[in-house]
C-alpha cells in the first residue's frame, strides 16, 4: 500500500486537506470537503451496474476498483467513488465488500470491518432519537408523542430483531410497546447522510425526519423533539469522504453505503461530487442491478445532486447469463440468458437515453465461444462490449474495458433524461418506473398503499420522488422469476413517507429491512492471526 498522503498527492491534495486515520486511510477536513462541494465539476462520472445478480455473484464492485486502475494505467486522472460495506453481508452471506483478487480496496480488513466508524456514528445518531422518542412518549415533553413508528438500528444482520417488545419491567422503566431494528444500511439516516449536500441540508434533513404522531395523528418529528443538533454532533465525521486506494495505489472514495432493494443504493452525494471536483473520469456504483440501483442513481441522487453520468457500464458473466436462461449447459442458455441484459440495455439506452458498455467479468473456466456469444449479443443490441479481467491481472486486465469507457466519455455530456417528471403523481411515477425499466404492464396497488398514499399527498409529500423496495433476484416482484419476465402486474403492498430522505418508498413483495444469517455465516471463516492480521474475509 501506498501511504495515503503519498495518494492524496495524485489528486493534488496535501495533509492539511486530510484528517488522517492511520497511514493508509484519511478523511477529507472539513475545509476541503466544502470547497470540492461548491467547486465546478472537472471530471465525467461513469457508473457502472449490472444484470440482475444471482447467487454466484457478478463482480460490480471488483470491476469498478479493475476499471479504475486500467484508466490510471492509462495515464488518466481516475478515481474510484464508492460505498462502505455494511458489516451484516460481511458477516452473513456475501462476505467482503472491497472488491476481490488483483482488483480490490485497500485497506481491505479496516474498510470492511469499521472503516472510520461512519457506520457506528450513523447507528449511534439513529438510535439517539429513539432514546428520544421514547423520552418524549415518557414525560410528554418537548413534544406530545401518542405513537411512534421510528425505528432502533444496528449494523449486524439479525432476524431475531425485527419484531421486538421494549418497555418491560414495570412503569418505572417505561411504557411496554412492540418495536424492531433495521439494519444500519436501511436506517433513513444512512439515507440522509447520503444525498444530504452539506451541513445545512444535513440539518434541514434530520429535521424532516418523521418519528411518530400526537394524540390528533399530527406527525411528530425530528426537529419537533430538538434532536437535530446532537444528531448533526454524532455525524460531525461521519458526512466527510474516505480516503482509500485501490491495491496498485489508484484513488478512491469510500462513503456511505445504503443497500438497494430498500434504499437508494449510491454511495453519498459528497463523495461524488468531491471526486467529480478531484478527478477527470469517476468510476461509481449503484448497489444490485440496473434496475435497482442504477434507476435510483439516476432518479433520485442525480436529480438531486445536479449531476449526470457521461456512459453506463453493464457487469455481466457468462454463469448469470446461464443461471438466467435455464441454468443448463449450452450456448443457447446464455443466448436466452441474454433477454436479461437486452431489458436493462433498453432501460440505460431508451428510458435514460445513455451510451451502454457491456463488460464482460471473465472467469477462468469461461470458453472462448462464449464470450464471443456475448459480444455479438451486446453489439446487436447496439451495446459495445469488453472484456475484464481484472480480478487476475488488476490494471493490465482491465485495459481494454478503460480505453473503450475512456472513448465514450470523450465527448459532452448527455442530456439529463428521468423516467418520470417531478410533477407526475406518485402512482405515475411508479408505473412509470414498473413499465419502463422493470418491463412490467401495468402496476397494482393494494388497499393499504392507497390509504397511505393519499395521506401522504394530504400531508404534502405527494410530488417527491419515489424509491422502490423490490427484490433484487428480478426485474419482477416475484423473487423466482429469472430472465426477462413480460405481462406481470407490479404489486405495490406500502407506502411510506421518507421526509428527511426526501422520497417515498415503494414496497413490493417480501421486503426486510433486517435480514437474517444464513445456515453456514461467513462470520465463520473469519479469525484474527497472531501478528494482529484479519483472515477470511472473502
Amino acid at each position: 500500500m501506498r501511504p495515503i498522503l503519498e495518494v492524496a498527492r495524485s489528486l493534488e491534495l496535501s495533509g492539511d486537506d486530510l484528517l488522517l486515520n492511520g497511514p493508509y486511510l484519511a478523511k477529507l477536513a472539513w475545509p476541503t470537503a466544502e470547497r470540492l462541494r461548491n467547486q465546478a465539476v472537472r471530471g465525467k462520472l461513469v457508473l457502472v451496474s449490472a444484470m440482475t445478480p444471482t447467487k454466484y455473484g457478478e463482480g460490480k464492485t471488483t470491476t469498478s476498483i479493475g476499471l479504475t486502475q486500467g484508466l490510471v494505467a492509462r495515464g488518466h486522472r481516475a478515481m474510484a467513488a464508492l460505498r462502505e460495506p455494511s458489516l451484516g453481508p460481511i458477516f452473513g452471506a456475501k462476505g467482503g465488500g472491497t472488491g476481490g483478487g488483483r482488483a480490490s480496496l485497500e485497506p481491505a480488513a479496516k474498510i470492511n470491518m469499521h472503516c472510520t466508524g461512519d457506520l457506528h456514528a450513523i447507528t449511534s445518531a439513529n438510535n439517539l432519537l429513539a432514546a428520544l422518542a421514547d423520552n418524549a412518549l415518557h414525560f410528554q415533553a418537548p413534544a406530545p408523542l401518542k405513537t411512534i413508528s421510528w425505528k432502533r438500528c444496528l449494523d449486524l444482520n439479525d432476524r431475531f430483531l425485527r419484531n421486538t417488545v421494549i418497555g418491560l419491567g414495570g412503569s418505572a422503566h417505561g411504557t411496554p410497546r412492540e418495536d424492531g431494528f433495521d439494519i444500519t444500511a436501511a436506517s433513513e439516516v444512512m439515507a440522509v447522510l447520503c444525498l444530504a449536500d452539506g451541513l445545512e441540508d444535513l440539518k434541514k434533513r434530520l429535521g424532516r425526519l418523521i418519528v411518530g404522531t400526537d394524540s390528533t395523528g399530527k406527525q411528530i418529528t425530528a426537529g419537533d423533539l430538538e434532536a437535530v443538533g446532537a444528531m448533526a454532533a454524532l455525524l460531525s465525521e461521519a458526512i466527510l469522504p474516505n480516503l482509500a486506494q485501490t491495491n496498485d495505489g489508484a484513488p478512491a472514495f469510500v462513503h456511505g453505503g445504503p443497500f438497494a432493494n430498500i434504499a437508494h443504493g449510491c454511495n453519498s452525494i459528497a463523495a461524488t461530487r468531491s471526486a467529480l471536483g478531484l478527478a477527470d473520469i469517476v468510476c461509481t456504483e449503484a448497489g444490485f442491478a440496473f434496475d435497482l440501483g442504477g434507476e435510483k442513481f439516476l432518479d433520485l441522487k442525480c436529480r438531486q445532486a445536479g449531476i449526470w453520468p457521461s456512459c453506463v457500464v453493464l457487469v455481466v458473466t457468462v454463469r448469470a447469463l446461464r443461471f438466467h436462461g435455464g441454468d443448463t449447459a449450452g450456448l443457447g442458455t446464455i443466448e436466452k440468458g441474454f433477454e436479461n441484459v437486452a431489458r436493462h440495455l433498453q432501460a440505460i439506452r431508451h428510458t435514460f437515453g445513455l451510451p451502454a458498455i457491456v463488460a464482460i467479468n471473465v472467469f477462468g473456466d469461461d470458453k472462448p465461444e462464449e464470450l464471443e456469444l456475448i459480444e455479438k449479443l451486446s453489439q446487436t443490441e447496439g451495446a459495445a462490449c469488453a472484456r475484464n479481467t481484472g480480478f487476475l491481472e488488476g490494471s493490465a486486465g482491465s485495459l481494454a474495458l478503460a480505453d473503450l469507457v475512456a472513448h465514450t466519455v470523450k465527448g459532452p455530456v448527455p442530456t439529463a433524461k428521468y423516467s418520470y417528471p417531478l410533477e407526475a403523481s406518485a402512482e405515475e411515477k411508479i408505473r412509470a418506473i414498473a413499465t419502463k425499466v422493470y418491463g412490467a404492464r401495468d402496476i397494482e396497488l393494494t388497499r393499504d398503499a392507497r390509504t397511505q398514499l393519499a395521506k401522504a399527498v394530504k400531508d404534502g409529500y405527494g410530488l417527491l420522488p419515489v424509491c422502490m423496495a423490490k427484490t433484487h433476484l428480478s426485474l419482477s416482484d416475484d423473487v423466482t422469476a429469472q430472465g426477462a419476465p413480460v405481462d406481470f402486474t407490479l404489486t405495490v403492498r406500502e407506502i411510506r413517507v421518507r421526509a428527511g430522505a426526501g422520497f417515498l418508498l415503494a414496497l413490493t413483495g417480501e421486503i426486510l429491512t433486517m435480514p437474517g444469517l444464513p445456515r453456514v455465516p461467513a462470520a465463520h471463516h473469519l479469525d484474527l492471526a497472531p501478528d494482529g492480521t484479519v483472515t477470511g474475509l472473502t
